[in-house]
């Protein structure tokens, strides 16, 4: 796909009118190519002093692989709710299952200069704070906080090493509601980048955004 090397803005057509959404960028590539998908775009919208997500699924094919393309300014307390609905649909069609069907966040990768992907298909979502495990909190301001404790990023592998003692433990991944998508796709990107002792450490497969 074509890379926008100045300003990253993926093009879609709604209602006949061109549309720009801004994506998302980071310094790596997860998925670099899905094949047999369709494109759902959540447009930023603006009424009045209001942000608004607006979603377009037009395009969709229930069978297929679905792309979403987000702008990146966008609040998560908007945005989540969004893919929610969209999980929800895709989990719950019987007539046209396709149980190889993924689903994936589009961005731009700004060094290798290409459309990358982020799958999240078996991600499930809560709009609440976890009642159990490690908390991991991603805030609006960069921040992260482990159990209640500030720690730098550059620090946080080591940091969170320090409570995985023995197998079985759960860090519980959670992102502030203001958070931007954009921000929240390189917190996603980061966290697939630490390491830790136990393969087969027992990570959910849930985030909360509160």
């Amino acid at each position: 796909m074509k890379y926008f090397s100045l300003i990253l803005l993926f093009v879609a057509f709604s209602c006949g009118n061109k549309e720009a959404i801004l994506l998302p960028k980071s310094n790596v590539t997860i998925v670099s190519d899905v094949v047999d998908h369709s494109p759902i775009y959540i447009f930023f919208r603006t009424k009045g002093k209001d942000t608004l997500a607006e979603v377009n699924r037009k395009n969709s094919i229930i069978t297929t692989n679905w792309i979403l393309n987000i702008d990146k300014r966008l609040p998560l307390r908007l945005v989540i709710p969004e893919v929610m609905k969209l999980q929800e649909k895709k989990r719950n069609e019987v007539a046209h299952k396709n149980e190889l069907a993924e689903n994936y966040y589009s961005y731009a990768d700004s060094i290798g200069k290409n459309m990358a992907f982020l799958p999240f298909t078996k991600l499930v979502y809560k709009m609440e704070k976890p009642k159990f495990g490690v908390i991991v909190f991603f805030d609006k301001n960069n921040n992260v906080w482990i159990n209640g404790l500030i720690v730098k990023k550059d620090k946080l592998e080591i940091f969170l090493n320090e409570f995985i003692i023995e197998k079985g433990i759960n860090l519980q991944y959670c992102f502030s509601k203001n958070l931007t998508f954009g921000n929240y796709i390189q917190d996603k990107i980061f966290i697939q980048s630490l390491k830790f002792p136990f393969p087969d450490l027992n990570l959910t497969n849930e985030e909360f955004i509160y």
